[in-house]
Formats: structure tokens, C-alpha cells, sequence
């Protein structure tokens, strides 16, 4: 259709547009365009009618022109009907030269203002009608054809605009969506990021905590949990002072709830709705909480329960989706904690058990046996009744004492070297070696770079110590006894932040697999984890080699 639109119109549609488009708040792209509607077809009165979702009634009314006082004159918002409903049912534009005489007019309501001429144009979207653009009352008489192209342009951009608000709002809440489901994807990740390699309890605990506060920026972040049939405090963190060892029973309490429906629960009045006081814990004046359950493979672990959120105290929806998210993955770490903690403990005792056994058949096969035999043989010697043999027979007493004497010195060597305690790492372990090379004829080489009391260093911290001394002497005692090996190279090295420690043999090797579960081998892993290293063995036909690695220490 050719414009009929005269310059000052067409350059005010033209200038119109692209603001139109580039707003993205909704209301006032409509509050625009009933300005605009006005200043180009010089309307007192416009209204923008929005359809419901079935197009049958108007869902909103929104005006320009009328002041407040005729707007609270006029009352209830039209629905549609009259004149008004004709372009719902028919959506093409509509002039009326004068309201009063169309057959459709309903007349207006008490308190409406006089209004005499009328057009009506169909904001169309996608092709179905999305509301309706109403221009009454033109001073000058009428509208005319290019009032009407006018508006119909007008609405025209309104519809551009409004699809494109609707678009940059999907968007909006896709991507709003999307950060949820990051920060929930960031939040499990976080505590795996967080914990890392880190295997001891109250560690993980203590990382949990912290990092569970930040997530949801909360003033106070405790966890608690399961012990019979209470939940206990175990680690806090934030601005009270926490109570680790507060106990609550779980029967009756919000938290006890928590864990076993398995439920998060979000408080706004702590106060009023926690049923034991959050004072019990060690935050007094909380006045707002969100606790969330740990769960892992179905079973409850305790809870976390955060405090008062910065700013605003009362956690929001989001803050709940993130905290359950993480609470998950740090349920996952608490439990394989748990289980470290256990399995240490365990191979701890089996050690224990194995080193008595141990010790106990050093005893009996060589000690006790030994003396057995002295006795037998001074009993023999007293029953002969053979002065002449008494002296000899003595001689083999005194000697046999002797041997058996050295024997139990060297087994407390094993049990606990004074030269360690006394004199230092180096020391003991030439020592050591000295004892394989006399007793197991096996040559002993030893390079050693280590600190020196002696020249004013710092000896190596004791456990740090204890620990390459025990991974030495073991090494030592399978070479002996398994290795079939006539040569062990023993180099400890002490530089910069670690101690490095390599026992290699020519012996025949072994399986490391099929003997991991041999108390000599579990018990020098064992040793390494507790000290924080790293131990590695390998072995061949030709020999093997036990490495470890350790952050150094010094004794205090």
C-alpha cells in the first residue's frame, strides 16, 4: 500500500522503531507506544488492550491521557465487549467517526470522559492477534487513512518489539537456568577441587565447612554428624564459635528431620521454627537457616546447616539448590574419609598383630629354643655328677648366654634402635647395615645426604624419621629373607622439600601384586601415607626397587 503519510510522521515512525526494539523492559515499550500513538495521530486518549491466552477477552487495559482521578472514576477494566470486542473477533482496523452511533457501542460508564471518534488496529504476532491499539477522541475530527497506516505501523513495531522482549526473556531465563545449573555443576566440583587427594576426616570436614559458607555466602556454617541416635557437632565455620561435641538427638530436633526424610528444609524464623535452638550449636542469634542432608548411596550421613545469609539473612531458593548440590558430593568425601579412616585403622591393627606375631616366632624359634637347650645342657651337667666336666660344661653355658644375650640386644635394636634416639637418622641406619652385612652376609652399601646434629643442622622431625628407618629395615629383612640377593644399595637424600629414599637389591624379585596384602609390604605403605609420601615398588627378574618420597620436617 503506497504511504499516505506526510514527512514529519514518517520520520517519527522511522525514529520510533529501532527504540522500540532496543528496550528490553516490556512496560515501557508499551507506555511508548501510546505516546507515539497520540503525537502521530494526535489522539487524546490511547489504551493498548492485551489478549488472554484463549483471545477471547482482554487480560489487561493499559491507558494514556486519563488522569488519575478519571481512572479511579471509571472503575473496572474493560473485558472486551462492544465495540471494543470487534477487533477481538475481527482482527483487522477499525474507524468509527463517532462512537455513540455504532451499533456496537455499549455507551460508557459513569465517570468516563466524553470520547467521540475511534480507531481500533490488531497487534498481530507470529500471525494471531496478541492485543489491540485504541485511539479515541482526535480534536480535529475523524481519523483518517493515514492515522490509520499510522497505527498500524505502530503496531506493527510494537509487535517486533514485543517478540523480541519475549525472546531476550526466554533467553534470560534459559540463561538464568543454565548459571543454576552451572553453580550446582561448580558446587559438586567444588568440594572435589577442594578436597582433592585429602583422605583425613576432620580435613575434609573442615574443607567442607568453608567452603560450603562461601557457596551460600552464610554467616555460620555447621555440620553435624551421626552418632547412635544423636546428631553431634563435628566442624564449624564463620563468625560464631562453633561447639565441635554439641549433641542433639535426632528424634524431635529439625536437623534429625532433615537427615532422615532426606528433605532440605529452609527457614526463615529461626526462632520460631527450629525446634532446638541453634544456641545449642554454638550460633547464638541465628535468625535464619537452611539445613540440608548428607547423603550418600541412600544413606544419611548427618547434615549441614548454614546461617543467616549476608546481607539479607533469609536463603533463597537458589541457595538451596546449590548447597544440596554440593552437599552431595561432600557426602561422597565425608564417606570416603570414613572409609580411609577405617581401613587405617584396620591395617593399623592387623600391623599391630602381625608385628607381635612376628616377634613372638623370633622369640620362640631362636631365643627361646636357645635357652631351652642351655638348660638342658646345665641340667645334664649337674645330674653327671663329673667335676672334671663341670668347667667345660660351664665354658658352653657362659657361651651360649653370650650368644643369646647379643641375640636379644639386636631384636630390641629391631624393636627400637637407641642409636636412632640418641644419635640421629644416619647413625642408625649405617648401623643397620652394618648388622645385615655381619649377620645375613649380604653387601650393604649406603649414600647418605642428611642433616647433621653434629654440625649445628636440624635433625629430621622423629616421626619423619622412624618412618625412613622402618621402610629401610624392612626392605633390608625381605632382602634377606625372600630375595636371594648378595648386594643392597641403600641412598637417602635430604634437599629442598623432600626426603628421597631408594633401597634397591640383585635379587630374584617378586610379584608386588600377589604379596600386597603381606603385612611387610601393607606396613610400609602404610608408613609412607601416615607421613604424608609416596611410596613406589617395583621389581624384575634382575632386582627390586622400593622409592619413597617425603615432604621434609624438621624436630622442634
Amino acid at each position: 500500500m503506497e504511504s499516505i503519510l506526510d514527512e514529519a510522521r514518517l520520520r517519527r515512525l522511522v525514529e520510533i522503531g529501532p527504540w522500540l526494539i532496543s528496550d528490553l523492559d516490556l512496560e515501557t515499550v508499551l507506555d511508548r507506544l501510546l505516546q507515539t500513538a497520540q503525537e502521530v495521530t494526535g489522539a487524546r486518549f490511547a489504551a493498548l488492550g492485551v489478549l488472554d491466552e484463549q483471545r477471547r477477552h482482554l487480560e489487561r487495559f493499559i491507558t494514556r491521557g486519563l488522569s488519575d482521578h478519571e481512572e479511579d472514576a471509571i472503575g473496572p477494566r474493560p473485558r472486551g465487549s462492544g465495540i471494543l470486542g470487534l477487533l477481538i473477533t475481527d482482527a483487522r482496523p477499525l474507524r468509527v467517526a463517532d462512537l455513540s452511533t455504532h451499533p456496537s457501542s455499549f455507551g460508557f460508564p459513569a465517570g468516563h470522559p466524553p470520547m467521540r471518534s475511534f480507531l481500533g488496529v490488531p497487534v498481530l504476532i507470529g500471525g494471531a492477534a496478541w492485543g489491540n491499539l485504541y485511539l479515541t477522541d482526535k480534536p480535529e475530527g475523524e481519523f483518517d487513512a493515514a492515522d490509520e497506516q499510522a497505527a498500524v505501523t505502530l503496531a506493527a513495531w510494537t509487535a517486533i518489539a514485543i517478540e523480541h522482549s519475549r525472546a531476550l526473556t526466554a533467553a534470560t531465563e534459559r540463561q538464568d537456568a543454565l548459571e543454576r545449573a552451572l553453580r550446582g555443576l561448580q558446587a559438586t566440583q567444588a568440594i572435589a577441587v577442594a578436597v582433592g587427594a585429602e583422605t583425613d576426616l576432620a580435613r575434609v570436614l573442615e574443607l567442607i565447612a568453608k567452603r560450603g559458607r562461601a557457596i551460600v555466602e552464610a554467616r555460620t556454617v555447621v555440620i553435624l554428624l551421626e552418632d547412635d541416635e544423636e546428631l553431634v557437632v563435628v566442624v564449624g565455620a564463620g563468625h560464631n564459635v562453633v561447639k565441635p561435641g554439641a549433641r542433639i538427638p535426632i528424634a524431635g530436633s529439625t536437623s534429625g528431620e532433615v537427615m532422615l526424610s532426606h528433605q532440605p528444609a529452609r527457614i526463615s524464623d529461626a526462632d520460631t521454627d527450629l525446634r532446638i535452638p541453634a544456641d545449642r550449636l554454638g550460633v547464638p542469634g541465628a535468625r535464619a537457616a537452611l539445613i540440608v542432608p548428607l547423603v550418600y548411596r541412600g544413606r544419611a550421613l548427618g547434615v549441614l546447616c548454614a546461617f543467616d545469609r549476608n546481607g539479607t539473612f533469609e536463603f533463597t531458593e537458589d541457595d538451596e539448590q546449590l548447597l544440596v548440590a554440593f552437599a552431595a558430593s561432600a557426602a561422597t568425601a565425608v564417606a570416603t574419609a570414613q572409609t580411609v579412616q577405617a581401613d587405617r585403622l584396620r591395617h593399623s591393627l592387623e600391623a599391630a598383630e602381625a608385628e607381635r606375631k612376628h616377634w613372638a616366632r623370633e622369640l620362640h624359634d631362636e631365643t627361646l629354643q636357645a635357652l631351652g637347650g642351655l638348660k638342658v645342657l646345665a641340667s645334664t651337667a649337674r645330674r653327671s655328677g663329673d667335676a672334671e666336666a663341670m668347667p667345660a660344661a660351664l665354658d658352653q653355658l657362659v657361651e651360649g648366654l653370650d650368644a643369646e644375650i647379643e641375640n636379644l640386644h639386636a631384636i630390641i635394636s629391631e624393636l627400637r634402635p637407641a642409636a636412632l634416639d640418641d644419635l640421629g637418622l644416619q647413625p642408625a641406619l649405617e648401623a643397620l647395615a652394618e648388622r645385615h652385612r655381619v649377620t645375613q652376609g649380604i653387601q650393604v652399601e649406603v649414600h647418605l645426604d642428611l642433616p647433621d646434629p653434629r654440625a649445628g643442622q636440624l635433625r629430621l622431625a622423629p616421626e619423619l624419621e622412624i618412618t625412613i628407618y622402618r621402610l629401610v629395615q624392612e626392605s633390608l629383612t625381605n632382602v634377606a629373607k625372600h630375595a636371594g640377593a648378595d648386594r643392597a644399595d641403600i641412598t637417602v637424600t635430604a634437599a629442598d622439600s623432600r626426603v628421597e629414599v631408594r633401597i634397591a637389591d640383585d635379587g630374584s624379585g617378586f610379584d608386588p601384586s600377589a604379596t600386597s596384602s603381606g603385612f611387610g609390604l601393607t606396613g610400609m605403605r602404610e608408613r609412607a601415607a601416615l607421613a604424608g609420601g609416596q611410596l613406589e615398588i617395583t621389581s624384575a627378574p634382575a632386582g627390586t626397587t622400593v622409592a619413597g618420597v617425603f615432604p621434609i620436617r624438621y624436630a622442634r
